[in-house]
């Protein structure tokens, strides 16, 4: 089924009470550097209360500025709080090549640069996570945790969330890239899905790395594995992944 946000859902709006953006620095034991993140707190944020948190991931060609620059998630998520229609959140852009020079510049598809996307599983959950929970009021379960991206980032998502069920209840791929493991390798004990409040699974009907969701997709169903399989018009671009944001963000946390 094809959906489209609400019109207007990514335009900055006046007299709306506003969420805050900023960038953090975390020591990873992984990479043996310190790292970059951006960081969304949502509007009327306080340390007196304790928040869900998405990791939201970007594409090959990007790092952790790539959503704020071209997806404007701090708007979408501002005019969603605006309206009432998601639950208040933390939300954390990581860059997700996990190497010293984790820059998204020279051959992007260089194999040493495609081993550092892999890397980022360690990164995360050993050295961001815990960063982000001992920094913010950041709940500690894992129904309180979501992880999803765009392209490369989609693929990090399944990687990452369905190896990692004890941390994350929330799985979303936008788009995922090649780097997908098969679905018998993402999802080996299919029963153990069971445990996930949401996977989410979608695609722009022309884009031409159509194929890697739905072998995920036909795999699940085959399976018998819940999911949300959403079809968006458009293709490998930022229409859609922003299309996504909004629509997946508002069935978190709830």
């Amino acid at each position: 089924m094809i959906a489209s946000a609400s019109a207007g859902f990514d335009q900055y709006r006046d007299h709306i009470e506003r969420g805050k953006v900023e960038t953090i620095e975390y020591d990873s034991k992984t990479v043996g550097s310190v790292r970059k993140a951006m960081v969304y707190t949502p509007p009327g944020f306080s340390p007196e209360r304790t928040y869900p948190v998405l990791y939201l991931l970007h594409g090959i060609g990007g790092d952790e500025t790539e959503w704020h620059t071209h997806g404007a998630p701090q708007i979408i998520l501002d005019n969603l709080y605006s309206d009432n229609l998601i639950q208040p959140m933390i939300v954390v852009c990581p860059n997700g090549r996990a190497m010293i020079n984790d820059r998204a510049e020279g051959d992007l598809f260089d194999p040493e640069k495609i081993r550092a996307f892999e890397k980022f599983e360690s990164d995360l959950i050993q050295d961001l996570i815990p960063h982000i929970e001992s920094s913010y009021p950041a709940a500690k379960s894992r129904d309180k945790r979501a992880i999803a991206g765009l392209s490369m980032g989609g693929g990090q998502s399944l990687n990452i969330g369905l190896h990692n069920l004890n941390h994350f209840a929330w799985v979303g791929a936008f788009s995922a890239a090649p780097n997908t493991k098969t679905p018998e390798v993402l999802m080996p004990e299919p029963d153990k899905a069971s445990s996930l409040s949401l996977l989410w699974l979608s695609y722009g009907v022309q884009d031409n790395l159509i194929q890697i969701s739905m072998d995920v997709h036909e795999y699940l169903k085959q399976q018998g594995v819940p999911h949300v399989w959403h079809e968006e018009s458009g293709g490998h671009d930022w229409p859609v992944w922003k299309n996504n944001l909004y629509l997946f963000s508002q069935r978190l946390f709830k």
